[in-house]
């Protein structure tokens, strides 16, 4: 009423991470449904969420909170990951079956997590999900050649032939044969060398710097993956 105008406008945001869109799509095509747990209010949850492409948001969810979230979905049956930076993070990282904490996160992050990413890249998200799935079916396919070669190999050195094929194998050739199995083994594990990581994201080798192997664990098959803050920088 006193005539006076505005004379301008300041408007303070954290900008969404410039990878994260391509993250969640690439998550979303290797059938990782992907959701959003943060302090922030609804508001600005759902801003993000939607410039992302997220369909499933928790708002102004404490410690707790995102804990207790972790907890459903495992009570559903699906298997969680929690990629995180943050202190508040750390009890839903801990509870998750696979803590992932960025490069740029807190160190209480980073000893809750189960991987630690050097960059704070969500793309190297989907690498390390990569690799690990490329791992294990590797794994799987070298143990079953060399269960084959064993389970041929060793009746055949032992004599089982002889009585019918008069076919004999002398020893230092079983030796031979052996030591081949191992290279074969060894060759077939380096063709991990062929992989590559989505553009944007860190060498497969550099994208790992602390990975615990769990040798009773299941492959990773994560249906769920929580995006916590991280989406906005500090």
């Amino acid at each position: 009423g006193d005539g006076s105008c505005p004379l301008g406008l300041v408007c303070v945001s954290d900008p969404v991470r410039p990878e994260a869109s391509a993250a969640v799509a690439a998550l979303a095509r290797r059938g990782v449904e992907t959701s959003m747990v943060s302090g922030d209010n609804w508001r600005v949850a759902r801003a993000v969420a939607a410039a992302v492409g997220i369909r499933h948001v928790i708002a102004e969810a404490l410690p707790g909170d995102k804990v207790d979230a972790v907890r459903r979905l495992q009570r559903a049956g699906a298997k969680v990951a929690v990629v995180g930076d943050g202190i508040n993070d750390a009890p839903a990282m801990a509870q998750a079956d696979l803590g992932i904490a960025v490069g740029a996160g807190t160190d209480v992050a980073m000893e809750a997590a189960g991987v630690v990413l050097v960059r704070s890249n969500l793309l190297d998200v989907v690498a390390a999900l990569d690799i690990s799935r490329v791992t294990f079916q590797r794994i799987r396919i070298n143990l079953f050649f060399s269960l084959a070669y064993n389970v041929l190999g060793v009746p055949i050195a032992a004599g089982a032939l002889f009585p019918l094929l008069r076919v004999r194998l002398p020893p230092e050739v079983a030796a031979l044969a052996m030591a081949l199995s191992s290279v074969s083994v060894v060759l077939s594990s380096l063709l991990l060398m062929r992989y590559r990581p989505p553009v944007g994201s860190a060498a497969a080798a550099a994208a790992l710097v602390k990975q615990r192997v769990d040798t009773h664990a299941s492959p990773p098959s994560a249906t769920m993956t929580m995006l916590t803050p991280l989406l906005t920088p500090a």
